[in-house]
């Protein structure tokens, strides 16, 4: 297992990266990620479980992540011009998941948002592209890249092969990012995908997370992974989120009421800071890895005990919030095209279910306090500043030292 030191200095590298790469224009627009921790750096541990190696959905082998992160311009929004505060991110379930096919179940908490291509999922009951996460307005452009990234690689598609329908799923970052602007374009989903890796996954104000709001703190992309017991099966369990939900009052960590502790004010003043007339409450994406040999309803199962570990950090799931949950397995696959009129697949027996329900709900609370944990405080459009959660406080108030 790698320290968490030498873990710190990858995220902060690969936070530089990403600016670089995305043409950085902003010093002062995401402060640095090196003095931030994951939760359980803390001293925090969520639930029972171990975690796997990097705790994280790169511990299901062969899940790949890439960011695209882009920050230019500061000051006064100009409608489709910036600051721009958005970003990309990406999970790649396997290699030519096209021709592999995984088996994929989905749940819908609260459907005020998007997540398009679950149609088709609910139809076949499996995912045969990568998953690509973004900001609300920047949906169809994210889809292009995708579909121009598959096309690519498949050029047969749409002429001797069969067309596809990208699954892209959206938050809305319009408190800190010019919406309007659209700025993710096809090119920077293709580089997300080009330069997605396994390995430790960089969380927070990055890619799709950018320009994400969760519990009036930054919040953004979060990972978390949990591993069961060989005499439960051995199988990992790995959670990617791009958290943008909830209200400070409502957070809770490790079960303490950190939301109300940490800012004591009356309900309705916190509620008048968090959220300006007519945007969004916000919304939460969560996407669930796993290499046991699990169909596409018990995948479905899975996502909906997804919802539960997303409740353990305080959420509601407020009419104006979208909480959209995807689950997929590795462990079989599905042909494109199979000659054979039969094929076969591995099928966990119902019975030994319950070890993956309690690691999927601990890898997704986690997965969400590692998102506010790693995040950075980030000064977007019109000067709006939302700050990173303050660690020392909270490692404070869960030892029973309250510091104010």
């Amino acid at each position: 297992m790698k320290s968490s030191s030498r873990y710190a200095a990858q995220v902060a590298l690969g936070a530089c990266l990403a600016a670089v790469l995305s043409g950085c224009l902003s010093t002062a627009a995401a402060e640095s990620t090196q003095e931030r921790q994951r939760i359980r750096n803390l001293g925090i541990a969520i639930g029972q479980y171990p975690t796997g190696l990097l705790n994280a959905i790169t511990d299901v082998a062969g899940v790949k992540v890439g960011h695209q992160t882009l920050i230019r311009g500061d000051g006064a929004l100009t409608p489709g011009q910036g600051p721009v505060r958005t970003g990309v991110t990406v999970i790649i379930p396997r290699d030519d998941v096209w021709h592999k096919k995984v088996p994929a179940g989905a749940f819908v908490l609260n459907g005020t948002g998007e997540m398009t291509g679950l149609s088709w999922i609910a139809e076949s009951g499996f995912l045969e592209y990568p998953i690509a996460l973004t900001n609300t307005l920047n949906v169809p452009r994210v889809a292009n890249g995708v579909m121009s990234w598959m096309i690519q690689r498949y050029p047969e598609i749409g002429i001797t092969d069969d067309t596809l329908t990208p699954v892209v799923a959206e938050c809305d970052d319009g408190r800190l990012n010019d919406i309007q602007g659209r700025h993710v374009s096809e090119q920077d989903v293709m580089a997300a995908l080009d330069g997605a890796s396994g390995g430790p996954v960089t969380e927070g104000s990055v890619g799709a997370g950018t320009g994400m709001v969760s519990y009036g703190f930054k919040g953004g992309i979060g990972t978390a992974s949990r591993k069961v017991p060989d005499q439960e099966g051995g199988y990992t369990i790995g959670v990617l989120v791009n958290a943008n939900h909830g209200r400070r009052p409502e957070l809770i960590v490790s079960g303490v009421p950190v939301g109300k502790l940490y800012d004591p004010q009356p309900h309705a003043q916190q509620q008048s800071q968090a959220l300006s007339p007519g945007q969004s409450e916000g919304s939460i994406i969560i996407i669930v890895a796993t290499d046991a040999p699990l169909d596409a309803r018990q995948l479905t199962r899975l996502a909906k005990r997804a919802a539960l570990g997303l409740a353990r950090t305080g959420s509601t799931a407020r009419h104006g919030s979208g909480d959209f949950i995807l689950a997929f397995s590795t462990a079989n696959v599905i042909p494109h095209y199979p000659k054979d009129a039969t094929f076969t697949l591995t099928h966990l027996a119902d019975t030994h279910l319950n070890p993956l329900i309690s690691a999927t709900v601990e890898a997704t609370e986690e997965a969400i306090l590692n998102a506010l944990a790693m995040a950075t405080t980030v000064v977007g459009r019109d000067g709006n500043r939302v700050e990173a959660i303050d660690l020392h406080r909270v490692k404070g108030f869960l030892s029973g030292s309250i510091r104010n």
